[in-house]
């Protein structure tokens, strides 16, 4: 399911600085990016710390938003530029769980085996390097369309298509070794639980 714009007079109240018109644009959107966030950061409070500042920088960028492209590209380029700069300054600090709580996914009464499936399907797409993660969470879990994504990491709409089909791969790939599936079953990401 797409993702859908905000009000236009929404967006232009809260381009004028209308606290009330930002708060309703936060609420729409703040699970989403949390959640996109979250799978590509795999920590969770982390994961809540990036979001609160993406919104920062939204707050702060928004009066000079043009209108010449969607407000969640620009929304989702903000947060691809934020995730990548704490990337980079990880790769600067000790190594650490990279999955930490992420891994561990609530499921309310699902069957057992249908919980171990999520959780390693999980646990692959945390081990995509951050280029095929992040273009396989816009499409699957944040239901971006390939254009949008392009737009958002600021790449080709082939090299989208290529990333999400060499991600998938990977995460297809790690199921087999898991022994979660057969070599040869389709897997898609499901969708967040949180």
């Amino acid at each position: 399911m797409a993702l859908p714009q905000p009000d236009p007079w929404v967006l232009r109240k809260a381009q004028h600085g209308n606290e009330q018109a930002f708060r309703t644009i936060v609420q729409a959107y703040e699970l989403p990016v949390f959640n996109y966030v979250l799978r590509v950061v795999g920590e969770r409070t982390l994961a809540e710390d990036l979001t609160q500042d993406i919104f920062m920088r939204i707050y702060h960028g928004l009066p000079a938003f043009s209108l010449r492209c969607q407000f969640t590209t620009w929304l989702f380029q903000v947060a691809k530029n934020r995730i990548l700069d704490d990337l980079r300054a990880r790769d600067r600090r000790p190594e650490t769980d990279m999955l930490g709580e992420s891994s561990q996914l609530e499921a309310v009464d699902a069957p057992l085996d249908r919980i171990e499936l999520i959780d390693a399907v999980w646990r692959s797409v945390a081990s995509l390097n951050p280029d095929l993660k992040m273009a396989l969470l816009l499409r699957d879990v944040v239901g971006l369309s390939y254009a949008e994504i392009a737009d958002s990491l600021e790449i080709t709409l082939a090299t989208v298509k290529w990333r999400i089909y060499k991600a998938r791969e990977e995460v297809q790939l790690g199921l087999a070794r898991d022994g979660m599936v057969d070599s040869t079953e389709q897997v898609r990401a499901p969708a967040s639980t949180t």
